[in-house]
């Protein structure tokens, strides 16, 4: 199975395209979005030089699922997946911010704790506090949203201070945040699953905020397993994790972080297929259904074109 890691097509009404880290979305008239979840990976800020079969429709597939589940409560960009891998919707102002949501100390949170840092976002932490230890209450620490490099930490008073959002539209913001992080610990709970942290962005359309991008996938989110998890955190010994981090690990591991100077290791095909095996293994978890590879009797991005572009022939406005 060929991992599809660029696209570059041309549908009626195409205004732009805009290609992410992960995600290649395409604007039509300025009215939808047509969002294809690539088999790119990146960590660290950068894309790895190999992509990753089925990768893309793990994570259009998880984000649909919960995107499907969360609708009750927050409003979002969703309106149909013509394509495993695709997922077309309402176009919105998206909001230079992300919300970060964490119950848990753990990741680049644990990192700069474990350095001395009691304040991250403009939210203070309490003392004493151990790695993977969950938090008295969720926090949320944003950071801005950068097209090239790395995020940055910024608190709720630097984005309203700054003019970045508006008061009013960070605390809808922020609510929503709260209340989709809710919904997906209880649902991650059913599965066995404890939801770790996540990230959510949000744009504005009709004056309304709606969410939009992906939602509790293993790219934008860290889960833990429930069973054992008090258990390794009195021993002190690292969490079961579903989540990128592997792969981050791994990068660590071949002393690759990203710096001036690092040099990215080769990933063996054997490596690549353990990603693969290791996303399949997160959906199935973390959607609770066995996986169904869309194995591409043709080529997987002329399947991708015929689809969407059926899909806008019959929506014509």
């Amino acid at each position: 199975m060929k991992a599809l890691t660029q696209t570059e097509f041309q549908f009626p009404g195409q205004k732009s395209v805009y290609h992410g880290k992960v995600r290649d979305v395409y604007n039509i008239n300025d009215d939808l979005m047509v969002m294809v979840a690539t088999d790119r990976i990146s960590a660290f800020d950068v894309v790895l030089p190999k992509g990753i079969p089925f990768k893309g429709q793990v994570l259009n597939q998880i984000a649909a699922s919960f995107l499907d589940a969360t609708a009750d409560i927050v409003p979002n960009w969703k309106l149909a997946t013509p394509d495993p891998m695709v997922t077309v919707g309402l176009k919105a102002e998206g909001f230079r911010v992300e919300m970060i949501i964490r119950g848990y100390l753990t990741g680049s949170a644990w990192r700069e704790y474990k350095n001395g840092c009691r304040e991250l976002c403009g939210v203070t932490l309490p003392d004493g506090m151990r790695e993977n230890e969950r938090f008295p209450e969720p926090i949320i620490t944003p950071t801005t949203k950068a097209d090239e490099g790395h995020d940055e930490n910024i608190s709720r008073e630097e984005i309203i201070a700054q003019g970045i959002v508006s008061a009013e539209d960070y605390e809808v913001m922020e609510r929503y945040t709260r209340a989709l992080f809710q919904r997906g610990t209880e649902i991650a709970a059913k599965k066995g699953l404890i939801l770790v942290d996540t990230k959510y962005e949000f744009g504005k359309r009709d004056g309304k905020v709606i969410l939009i991008d992906e939602i509790h996938t293993p790219d934008s989110s860290r889960y833990f397993y429930a069973d054992g998890y008090e258990e390794k955190f009195a021993k002190g010994e690292p969490q079961r994790q579903l989540s990128k981090e592997f792969v981050r690990q791994w990068l660590i591991d071949h002393n690759f972080m990203n710096r001036p100077g690092d040099v990215m290791p080769e990933l063996t095909d054997a490596f690549v297929g353990s990603i693969s095996d290791r996303y399949i293994e997160l959906f199935e978890h973390i959607v609770g259904e066995p996986f169904v590879k869309e194995e591409a009797s043709e080529d997987v991005a002329a399947r991708i074109e015929k689809n969407i572009t059926a899909w806008l022939s019959d929506h014509k406005a």
